[in-house]
């Protein structure tokens, strides 16, 4: 009797284990990255999606994609460029270290292409690939310049502050249309 107790004693506690056991092998989620908030969210730069946009155009047109192989490679596109961007920001004054890491994604470019493209239009792309670089680092240049400049305008020429075109100081300043004399509000 003993030892019938003791095996349903065994048998409970195994029973009670086994839930236990499963419940600690259960992966937890992974914890999710906190975003910098300093840095801009690569999905709402604006410059790279542009950047991207445009080249996706160019390419597109060049090695006549259908709709699916044009919607894969926008995709691309906007990861790389924005990656592009990021590189450029923090490698701005490293150029060997810029190049390297352009080199970098452009091969991770290569490589998602090639399961994108047809052979005939891989083999264009690939020779291609340099105008296509020259095309996205020219308008890269040209977008950055025109937004220097356009941010040197509005500090050197500030746009009116309220909606109706008003001036902050009197357009000319011998226009002053007050008349002399003390006008108070008692004045007639």
């Amino acid at each position: 009797m003993n030892n019938c107790l003791s095996l349903g004693a065994l048998a409970c506690l195994l029973a009670l284990a086994a839930p236990a056991a499963r419940a600690q092998q259960v992966a937890l989620p992974p914890p999710v990255a906190v975003q910098d908030k300093t840095q801009p969210s690569p999905r709402l730069n604006p410059e790279a999606t542009n950047r991207a946009e445009r080249l996706s155009d160019y390419m597109v047109r060049d090695l006549h994609l259908n709709g699916y192989q044009a919607a894969r490679l926008r995709a691309i596109n906007a990861d790389k460029t924005t990656k592009l961007e990021a590189a450029e920001r923090l490698n701005a004054k490293n150029a060997p270290a810029l190049d390297q890491q352009r080199t970098g994604i452009m091969h991770e470019r290569d490589q998602e292409l090639r399961g994108v493209l047809s052979t005939d239009q891989y083999s264009n792309y690939y020779e291609a690939r340099g105008r296509y670089n020259k095309a996205d680092r020219d308008y890269a240049s040209t977008a950055t310049q025109v937004a220097t400049e356009a941010l040197v305008k509005s500090v050197q020429d500030p746009a009116p502050v309220r909606a109706n075109d008003a001036t902050i100081g009197p357009a000319n300043p011998k226009a002053n249309t007050r008349p002399a004399g003390n006008l108070g509000r008692n004045a007639r």
